[in-house]
């Protein structure tokens, strides 16, 4: 029985209708109506002014480059996602794979935090790792990483399933 400021009946244990009256819930203790965002949910969103702006370059698979323009804040992961870029991100950046996993290039790594221990741990996992090697869903972008070139490695491993890509939400 979920009322609220109503009369409601109910068959009680006797075999009979009863009715009650169901008190209407204090404006303190109501349920909050706002928008939720999920694991795995990412907003797109456009700069709001070019100080904003953070320019990436992926460097794909094939050799060639893509110049894209984020903003910061933004999740490397996510952004070559909105691109259309084939960064993969199985786990959805919850740091339970490896499959979002970029070579940085040397001018901007230093730039970067140290990886978290969780990183590391996936890192290891990760085919045809190199020094340089980062996960992209670890990557937020800030200002002073304006220009930030990225290299897509020649091969991932996704522990999910062979051969399938998981879209973006």
């Amino acid at each position: 029985m979920l009322a609220f400021g109503r009369i409601v009946r109910v068959f009680g244990n006797s075999g009979t209708w009863r009715r009650y009256s169901v008190p209407r819930i204090d404006a303190r203790r109501r349920i909050a109506l706002t928008a939720t965002r999920f694991h795995g949910e990412f907003e797109y969103q456009d700069p709001k002014s070019e100080d904003e702006v953070v320019n990436v370059t992926f460097i794909l698979r094939d050799g060639t480059k893509k110049q894209v323009r984020g903003k910061v804040g933004d999740n490397l992961m996510y952004l070559s996602h909105r691109y259309g870029i084939e960064l993969e991100g199985a786990c959805e950046a919850s740091l339970a794979c490896s499959t979002c996993h970029v070579y940085v290039d040397d001018n901007y790594f230093d730039k970067l935090p140290e990886p978290k221990e969780e990183e590391d741990d996936m890192l290891d996992q990760a085919p045809a790792l190199r020094p340089n090697s980062r996960l992209g869903c670890q990557i937020i972008l800030r200002k002073d990483l304006d220009g930030l070139t990225v290299t897509l490695p020649p091969i991932t491993r996704n522990f999910y399933v062979d051969g399938h890509v998981p879209q973006p939400h």
